[in-house]
C-alpha cells in the first residue's frame, strides 16, 4: 500500500528542514535545499526512505515544476534595471552552464550505465 499524500509530504519537508539546519552549522555556504537532496538520495540509496514513501508526492512535484519557478521569474523582471547593464554576461553564464549540466549528466549517465553492466557481468 502507497505512503498516504500527507506521510509522503511530511518525509519530503522534514528532510528539507534538516537540510536547511545542517547548513546553517556549516563553515561554507552550501543551501539547505541541497543538502534536503543529498539527504533523501542517501535515505533513499541506504534504503532507510523507499521510493513508495515520497513517489506520488514526488512525481506531483516535479509534473508541477515549471510552475514552481515562475515567482522567481517574477523577481527577476521586477529588478530588471538591476541587471539592465550585464545582460550579456548573464546569458553567457545561462548557455555555458546549461552546456556545462547537459556534458556532466551525460558522462555521469554513461559511467552509471558501464557501471550497472559491469555488476551484470559479475553476477
Amino acid at each position: 500500500m502507497y505512503t498516504s499524500i500527507l506521510l509522503q509530504t511530511a518525509i519530503i519537508f522534514a528532510l528539507y528542514f534538516m537540510g536547511e539546519g545542517i547548513a546553517t552549522l556549516l563553515p561554507i555556504t552550501i543551501p539547505g535545499n541541497i543538502i534536503g537532496m543529498l539527504l533523501m538520495f542517501i535515505g533513499l540509496l541506504l534504503k532507510w526512505i523507499k521510493v513508495k514513501h515520497v513517489q506520488t508526492v514526488g512525481r506531483f512535484l516535479l509534473s508541477h515544476m515549471a510552475f514552481l519557478f515562475i515567482p522567481a521569474g517574477v523577481s527577476i523582471i521586477e529588478s530588471i534595471e538591476l541587471i539592465q547593464d550585464d545582460w550579456f554576461k548573464i546569458l553567457i553564464v545561462c548557455v555555458l552552464t546549461t552546456i556545462i549540466t547537459f556534458a556532466a549528466t551525460g558522462l555521469t549517465a554513461k559511467a552509471v550505465i558501464r557501471l550497472q553492466e559491469g555488476w551484470k557481468r559479475k553476477k
